[in-house]
């Protein structure tokens, strides 16, 4: 074997050995954290403003609506829970979304004010 592929291959055994010493580590991805057991209560599409305020008590926030400016467009209402966010089409859920559990969590970018 010449000087120059054995320089390489300890080179790479070398970088192998390196990598395998140092601790792993994984980022939380926000998608893996909403796969909740099915147990988990949290409102489900169709369900109304009212019913949703009844089952979850009154929201943290209520944040401004969004949208109404053409027959088209409908108003979009969110409701902000400590641990998801309810999004309504007029008075009606049309989805519910995971809040980030700690700053360093990866996900969404935080919602438009």
């Amino acid at each position: 074997m010449s000087r120059f592929f054995a320089s390489i291959l300890a080179g790479s055994v070398l970088t192998c050995t390196l990598l395998a010493a140092t601790p792993a580590s994984a980022d939380t991805l926000l998608v893996d954290r909403t796969k909740q057991p099915a147990g988990m209560a949290v409102p489900t599409r169709g369900m109304s403003m009212a019913d949703v305020e009844a089952r979850f008590g009154v929201p943290t926030e209520r944040m401004d609506p969004r949208g109404g400016q053409k027959r088209q467009w409908p108003t979009i209402n969110r409701w902000v829970y400590p641990t998801f966010t309810v999004y309504f089409e007029r008075n009606r859920v049309i989805d519910t979304v995971a809040n980030r559990a700690t700053a360093s969590e990866i996900g969404p970018k935080p919602a438009i004010r």
